[in-house]
């Protein structure tokens, strides 16, 4: 699916249904919040949670791969969810797609989870960094702005609420841009989110099917002509 062009930093990215972000300068994919191992750590726990969670999260993110040409990942934050989501299948399934992109240089700018959860099998090749620093681009795990470039940044796993005519809702992942940062929604099929409140100058994308779609604040609404305004409006 072909991603919606915008910029940033005055720089030409790539917003992706996928959920993710490509710079097709450096040919280098972001995404963020894989949070894997979440349903084994809840399983670990006795929390009835279905498998195949890591497995289909790996096939959307082959299928992104395959739809931008990237020949570098980098992963902002969250990776690993847990030390208990360490289950060894679960860590084969990873381990057997990494063997599948030998060729992809992957990149872990640490989250919160990743330094409870440990460091990646060496078997993936995963290089791991506090930030990622390129160009405009500061990558990050959280959203805080820098003096020192243009932050791209996970963690908090952004959603917008879509209110139609009639009052009907959608509650939908989005990337919530502003002036400063932009933070991408959580990659991991397996995760919450945090509803964003877009300020002026900020703007978001929500992901609607295979679609990105830019989304405007909403204005509020006049207020209703009470009966005795409607009165004095009519012809005399």
């Amino acid at each position: 699916m072909a991603g919606l062009p915008i910029l940033l930093a005055d720089t030409p990215v790539e917003l992706h249904p996928e959920r993710g972000l490509y710079w097709p300068a450096c040919k280098t994919l972001f995404i963020a919040d894989l949070h894997i191992g979440k349903a084994a750590a809840f399983r670990a726990a006795a929390i009835p949670i279905p498998g195949g969670t890591t497995s289909r999260d790996l096939d959307r993110l082959t299928a992104l791969l395959q739809t931008t040409t990237a020949e570098r990942l980098v992963v902002l934050g969250d990776l690993l969810h847990a030390r208990t989501g360490r289950h060894e299948a679960t860590l084969q399934v990873v381990s057997d797609w990494r063997a599948r992109h030998r060729q992809l240089e992957i990149v872990l700018v640490l989250g919160n989870h990743d330094r409870h959860a440990g460091d990646p099998p060496a078997d993936w090749s995963i290089a791991v960094c506090q930030e990622f620093h390129e160009g405009p681009f500061i990558g990050r795990h959280e959203p805080e702005s820098s003096p020192d470039g243009y932050v791209l940044a996970g963690h908090i796993h952004p959603v917008i609420r879509l209110t139609g005519l009639a009052d009907q809702s959608e509650r939908l992942a989005c990337f919530h841009c502003r002036p400063d940062l932009t933070v991408l929604p959580a990659f991991g099929g397996f995760t919450g989110g945090g509803r964003v409140a877009l300020q002026p100058g900020d703007a978001a994308y929500a992901i609607a099917g295979d679609a990105v779609i830019p989304c405007r604040a909403r204005q509020p609404r006049p207020p209703r002509w009470t009966r005795r305004e409607r009165s004095t409006t009519r012809p005399q």
